[in-house]
């Protein structure tokens, strides 16, 4: 197939990070110039092209990482058909999450890159993959976390971490406490719960855990678990009520949490009450 086409565009400019999966056939294609910053991680076996921006061969395994900043274009012309997992991220979050960290200088370092290997870029979007495909389960604190995740990572790519980690004040963390157990029932997002402490979304992700241990998703996941639990033991409410109690999706959202916290779905919990 020698038929040049232009890759299909992303929505302009998405509030948030979000993710599309692509299969793109042998041929010539353009990359068009976008809005926003694309990161693009292989999903198939070697795959050999030519990139008219480098004027050179490239051979993409699975895991190899293209950055393509907004504003930027390019084109390629693929040997072979291939699948791709394509990260958007809107350039407002990550000129707040540089400016969070005190790093304004470092946007000016991002660059069209091609052919990166970083483990921990692969492992977030393999993340988000997986709660996309699944129908977004975990909500916009999830997706919120990893775009967050990813853009301090791309900002530490070239240089060393300029991160300055502090820590909640004892009012501040018992305010976010406080207010997740009152709202558990709610989307809780990032924006939501910094806007509770009085600080910013990074510092909020940092300092929580420095005082936690654990990440403020997987806190806020493990404290519906436990909500869970009580309601569930209390045997008056079906396991789709109290999902939609815990701020769960659905039934099947719950008991995969509550395999991975307590080893046990709701079935089981049940069963292993007493009789009344």
């Amino acid at each position: 197939m020698n038929r040049e086409s232009m890759l299909p565009q992303s929505a302009p400019t998405p509030p948030k990070v979000t993710m599309l999966s692509r299969h793109v056939e042998a041929g010539v294609h353009r990359l068009p110039r976008a809005p926003h910053h694309r990161i693009m991680v292989h999903a198939s076996a070697a795959t050999r092209s030519y990139c008219n921006q480098a004027g050179r061969y490239f051979v993409r395994r699975a895991g190899d990482i293209d950055l393509v900043p907004a504003g930027e274009e390019g084109g390629f012309e693929a040997e072979t058909p291939f699948d791709t997992m394509e990260i958007v991220l809107p350039p407002a979050l990550m000129e707040r999450v540089a400016a969070e960290l005190g790093g304004k200088g470092l946007i000016s370092r991002l660059d069209t890159r091609h052919l990166l290997r970083d483990q921990r870029i692969e492992h977030l979007a393999r993340a988000l993959q997986s709660d996309l495909a699944g129908g977004a389960p975990s909500g916009s604190l999830f997706a919120d976390s990893i775009g967050a995740a990813l853009v301090v990572r791309l900002l530490g790519l070239d240089g060393p971490d300029t991160i300055h980690v502090s820590r909640l004040s004892e009012a501040q963390l018992k305010r976010v406490l406080e207010h997740i157990e009152a709202a558990l029932d709610e989307p809780l997002s990032i924006d939501r719960l910094s806007r509770v402490a009085g600080a910013s979304s990074s510092h909020l992700r940092t300092w929580f855990k420095a005082a936690m241990g654990v990440t403020l998703h997987r806190y806020v996941l493990r404290r519906r678990v436990e909500r869970a639990c009580i309601l569930l033991r209390r045997g008056d409410l079906s396991t789709s009520e109290v999902a939609a109690l815990t701020g769960f999706a659905h039934q099947s959202h719950l008991a995969h949490w509550m395999r991975r916290e307590i080893g046990q779905t709701p079935r089981d919990l049940r069963r292993a009450q007493p009789p009344r």
